[in-house]
């Protein structure tokens, strides 16, 4: 289910050509630590199985591309690259690296195989909201939206095996915080995101339009480590969730919002604005209203330690940061609720967005994702973006008020009024 190794296939066969399936394993990114990588390492064992099996060489280089790739293309005579896309900055970089080092007879194609509409063809510019992109994404789901071909097994064997890969080893060149551990609710791997996904259809999706965003209620997917690590398609999911909906109408439409235009949002916000990570992405009304408040009495002050351990006077948000910590995933409607009182709690909107996003990216699975920095709902399908709830980027002025000026507010009485508050504490109260 990735259009970027189907359309390699293709060039391969067409060309009667082996096909070399390859991962650069980089020493460290961002502020992913060792829960991360052996989540992301455990699924390239079963990719690395399946290509066995499929009659294609996979190969883990360790490293950064540009320092093995092109080596790599040189020595086994390669024809021509073929790499997916993220809209994020380091990625990007690690895309023109390669490029500028590759010989000049080797063709490089990018596909989008992250998202359903190529991020280029759903918008040629940063949109303002989900009202603008919505009907954008809608009109290509026909073209987009299908079934994937077949991978086949490759006819076309290489004149040399890959080299085994020592996957033990492999930790060992990696420069991670390893005190961070693995979650037990989430198995790495296709087989068991899939059947993550088989289990939402049949057990979740018919409350997911009405419970979603209580987190007392099992409505949501959970399937964004997967999305987030390629283990499994966002495109798969929505086409299987699709075909219920006759059933479950009302569900589905929520689900292909959330998946696909709140989604596809986040990715076109992060290729078209370089400060997508920072108080400058933010739109200029915005950016004047945090700037007018920023003097502005904080109620209280914590430090990023204090943050980090879930030690703050509210205990629901402690709750929803323990939560965090421990399982690798925060419900989605206590996102916007967690971002915008450290907001509130912080000196200043850039080290709120810092405390954010590093917390974020530290303990979240699918933290590290264009959905992490520019989400613009109540999501509960992956992480609501720390710079929108923030700094509002695709918000409206709401009204004025301390700390927030005209950003949207959010305070322990209205999530009161939403779910059972007291249950949720209880459930992730900290352990002494």
């Amino acid at each position: 289910d990735n259009w970027a190794f189907l359309y390699a296939q293709r060039l391969a066969l067409k060309q009667e050509l082996p096909l070399h399936v390859c991962f650069c394993l980089v020493p460290k990114f961002l502020e992913a630590t060792i829960r991360h990588y052996r989540f992301m390492l455990r699924g390239l064992q079963e990719v690395a199985e399946e290509c066995a099996e499929l009659n294609i060489s996979f190969h883990l280089l360790l490293g950064y591309a540009k320092d093995v790739l092109p080596t790599f293309v040189v020595e086994h005579g390669v024809g021509g690259l073929v790499t997916d896309f993220s809209p994020l900055r380091l990625p990007r970089q690690w895309v023109e690296d390669v490029r500028e080092r590759l010989p000049e007879d080797v063709p490089f194609a990018q596909v989008d195989a992250h998202n359903i509409v190529p991020c280029w063809v759903a918008s040629p510019k940063q949109e303002y909201s989900a009202r603008t992109i919505r009907s954008k994404i809608h009109a290509q789901l026909p073209e987009f939206l299908t079934e994937f071909p077949p991978v086949v097994r490759h006819p076309h064997s290489p004149s040399c095996p890959a080299e085994p890969i020592a996957w033990e080893a492999c930790y060992s060149s990696l420069q991670v915080d390893c005190t961070v551990k693995e979650v037990e609710w989430a198995t790495p791997g296709t087989s068991a995101g899939l059947a993550v996904l088989k289990s939402f259809i049949a057990e979740r999706l018919k409350s997911f339009s009405t419970h979603r965003n209580d987190p007392n209620k099992a409505a949501l997917s959970n399937l964004s480590p997967w999305l987030h690590f390629g283990q499994v398609s966002t495109q798969r999911a929505i086409l299987e969730v699709q075909k219920h909906r006759r059933t479950y109408k009302d569900s589905v439409d929520a689900f292909v919002e959330e998946a696909v235009v709140r989604r596809e949002l986040a990715e076109n916000f992060c290729y078209y604005n370089e400060n997508y990570d920072s108080v400058q992405g933010a739109h200029d009304w915005a950016q004047t209203t945090l700037k007018l408040h920023a003097k502005d009495k904080r109620p209280y002050l914590y430090s990023l330690q204090e943050l980090e351990q879930g030690t703050t006077h509210d205990p629901l948000w402690n709750a929803a940061q323990l939560q965090m910590v421990r399982e690798g995933k925060m419900h989605g409607f206590l996102r916007m609720y967690w971002a915008k009182k450290i907001l509130e709690w912080t000196r200043s909107p850039e080290e709120a967005l810092q405390f954010a996003i590093y917390l974020n990216d530290r303990y979240e699975l699918d933290g590290r994702d264009p959905n992490g920095y520019g989400r613009a709902d109540i999501l509960s399908l992956c992480p609501a973006g720390c710079l929108w709830s923030i700094c509002g980027i695709h918000d409206q002025g709401w009204a004025e008020r301390a700390v927030f000026g005209k950003i949207r507010y959010m305070n322990y009485a209205g999530c009161k009024r939403k779910f059972d508050v007291d249950q949720f504490e209880r459930r992730y109260a900290p352990t002494h």
